[in-house]
């Protein structure tokens, strides 16, 4: 007869007893299947399913807990314990989980540092039960078709799971960049295209962990190109570098340091964070009149909403910026100067920083400012003083970014950091905040998932 496995809710180490907002029904033990994997995560379909508001470091899917047969005893089977790729780990009597392990009666499983905990027992099938093997990391079984062809394994969450779409992005993109070799104009558009999609993909989508149409979002950066190429545009800087005192500073006009960040702080941070903030705008306008679902996909309705609007928009900005502006203009100077492919080369230089660093720049700025918007909408009892903060301290930071420029490369390096710390203090923040929170799906970084995913405290 096989073992009765259970999972026994406890405490978690260093509390005296369960969250005090745990539901009374809440089940306290759970049996473990022998014949299928036990599956513990946030989502409804888990074995284990956790989607309460204090276990909130919990995965989709933590942890899964297999029973497989055991090298003594036909009869028999161990169980194994594995990470399923979990933002903030699993803990096994307080050591962080690496690769799968065996368990034994007694052994303490917590899902995430903060996470709810479980006591694994065997029942009274086999009170002794088989104690796994020490010698092999995989038990006995016999060789199965899925194992020599895992594609026929696979389920429904398969195109949701393990980068499956961004690889095939990135698939796509190397093969056009190879038929485009040749063409400076198409491959550096296409390279910059997807320099920028990786890089607000990776640090700022991930780890905002909310869901967003990507239609959405690309709709967003392609309105604030079409704004570029607007009459808007010239009218903009007409009124903030000519009528408001925002004129660039250039070599040998005389300026101090504090005049020219003065400068800089209305002709390119207002300008430009304001410019930037119309698609979002148009988003929170166009979801007080759309009927649900889309006012709830496309609206503006809490600051995550507001940091992924504004930094797909900062996105738009800095690939027309760099592309319609700063890459053919090196590549005409260093062209009549060295040569078509010395200018070539320096078009391709230029691009891949500028466009990399917009995480820590356009992005960041536009970013932090969207975090304001959203929360104005959460807190609009004080809308005009979030959104005046907001407005304000992005301005602030874009032209610390430009003056710092005039300097040194330290300080410019300074003032990236600085635009990136504080746009990943934002997230962290509208992540405890979020009216959605059960649902998000972010990605735990060192500190990001210590912090950012603890349930949300009373406003």
């Amino acid at each position: 007869m096989n073992p009765t496995a259970v999972l026994i809710l406890e405490p978690a180490p260093g509390q005296a007893d369960l969250p005090p907002d745990l539901p009374s029904d809440f089940p306290r033990c759970y049996g473990l299947s022998p014949h299928r994997e036990n599956r513990l995560g946030r989502n409804g379909d888990c074995a284990i399913a956790l989607d309460y508001p204090p276990f909130q470091v919990v995965s989709r899917y933590h942890a899964v807990i297999q029973a497989f047969p055991a090298v003594r005893g036909r009869s028999r089977v161990v169980w194994q314990l594995r990470d399923l790729d979990s933002a903030n780990g699993t803990y096994l009597n307080g050591d962080r989980l690496g690769e799968s392990h065996w368990l034994v009666p007694g052994d303490r499983l917590q899902l995430g540092s903060t996470g709810p905990c479980f006591r694994f027992e065997l029942g009274s099938g086999d009170p002794e039960g088989d104690r796994p093997p020490q010698s092999s990391p995989t038990p006995v079984s016999a060789l199965t078709l899925s194992q020599l062809f895992p594609l026929l394994s696979t389920d429904s969450d398969f195109f949701h799971k393990a980068w499956l779409v961004p690889g095939s992005i990135t698939v796509a993109m190397v093969v056009s960049l190879f038929a485009a070799f040749g063409n400076p104009l198409i491959f550096n558009r296409l390279l910059g295209l997807y320099l920028s999609l990786a890089g607000y993909y990776l640090f700022i989508y991930r780890l905002c962990g909310h869901r967003k149409p990507w239609w959405v979002l690309l709709l967003t950066a392609g309105t604030m190109a079409l704004i570029l190429q607007s009459p808007l545009t010239p009218w903009s800087l007409w009124l903030f570098r000519e009528v408001l005192p925002g004129a660039l500073p250039v070599a040998g006009d005389g300026l101090s340091r504090g005049q020219q960040f003065g400068r800089l702080f209305v002709g390119t941070g207002l300008l430009e964070e304001g410019l930037k903030a119309l698609p979002v705008l148009l988003c929170w306008a166009m979801g007080r009149v759309l009927p649900d679902p889309w006012r709830q996909r496309v609206g503006l309705w809490e600051p995550l909403d507001g940091i992924l609007l504004g930094a797909a928009a900062a996105g738009g900005f800095s690939l027309v910026e760099t592309l319609g502006q700063y890459v053919p203009q090196v590549m005409a100077h260093m062209t009549l100067t060295a040569g078509t492919e010395a200018g070539e080369l320096a078009g391709l230089q230029l691009l891949i920083p500028r466009l990399l660093g917009a995480i820590a720049g356009h992005m960041a700025y536009s970013g932090y400012f969207g975090y304001f918007m959203g929360l104005s909408v959460l807190r609009s009892r004080y809308q005009w003083l979030i959104l005046g903060v907001g407005y304000g301290s992005a301005a602030l930071l874009h032209a610390l970014w430009n003056w710092a420029g005039l300097g040194s490369l330290v300080w410019l390096t300074v003032a990236g950091l600085l635009s990136y710390g504080v746009l990943m203090a934002a997230i962290l923040k509208g992540r405890s905040l979020s009216p959605t929170r059960s649902q998000n799906f972010a990605t735990g970084l060192y500190s990001a998932g210590k912090s950012g995913d603890k349930p949300a405290q009373k406003p």
